[in-house]
């Protein structure tokens, strides 16, 4: 009788487990998933690993006198990069995004105000696109054969779905990075160049911002680029 009794017991557990396993799965999949969690993330992390070049990416809502530092170096040494330009830096420092344009390095776009793109909605996330965009080519429309590059980096690289959704409409391709040299928080010029140049490899989309240590790192970093037989270029370029 006992044992009868276990028996049923442990069907019914067996049965139960079951039902409830399926009705879990089915819920699951039938639940709204988080805007961050279903993002269609086409994003750019790397470029051509084939190739002989690397990107160095420099994300700007300051110091327009290093920017122009930068610019001078990399002519230096006849590479070149390209600047993600905050729309709120450009509305300040126009004579400096010509000057450095002017030289053909490239600018891409990094939203007006370095608002968090993975929170903004679809409207506010154009807003924030079409104004830098609108800047961009204010300041740089008579250039001989300018064209806009129609590259977006997010600020501190946050995306989501109407993030992508906006890049999408308005025919952005969003760039991300390879590597990360962290410079805006650990300002220490040989930390810089360490993360600049460890392993690096054609094809690498390397981050960085105008601050005074990366200006002290970067004749290393480029020395290093050409030592390995590599070349600096616009992200563009890279990304083919």
């Amino acid at each position: 009788m006992k044992e009868k009794r276990f028996r049923a017991i442990w069907a019914n557990f067996v049965i139960v487990t079951m039902l409830i396993t399926t009705f879990g799965i089915a819920f699951t999949v039938a639940l709204p998933i988080s805007d961050n969690t279903q993002a269609v993330n086409n994003a750019i992390y790397e470029g051509d690993k084939d190739g002989a070049n690397v990107a160095l990416m420099f994300n700007v809502y300051e110091n327009p006198a290093n920017v122009e530092k930068i610019a001078d170096i990399l002519e230096e040494y006849g590479f070149k990069c390209t600047f993600f330009v905050g729309g709120s830096w450009v509305a300040k420092n126009p004579n400096a995004l010509l000057k450095v344009a002017s030289k053909g390095f490239e600018i891409g776009n990094h939203g007006y105000l370095h608002r968090d793109h993975a929170k903004l909605t679809l409207k506010q996330n154009m807003e924030e696109i079409v104004l830098t965009e609108r800047l961009i080519d204010g300041v740089l429309g008579d250039l001989p054969d300018y064209k806009n590059s129609k590259l977006f980096a997010p600020p501190s690289g946050s995306i989501g779905n109407t993030m992508f959704d906006a890049c999408k409409q308005l025919e952005y391709k969003v760039i991300m990075w390879t590597r990360d040299t962290i410079d805006w928080r650990d300002h220490d010029a040989d930390i810089i160049y360490q993360r600049a140049i460890r392993d690096i490899k054609a094809g690498d989309l390397i981050l960085m911002h105008p601050t005074d240590q990366t200006v002290a790192a970067l004749p290393r970093i480029l020395d290093y680029i050409k030592s390995v037989k590599l070349s600096a270029d616009v992200v563009s370029n890279v990304i083919k």
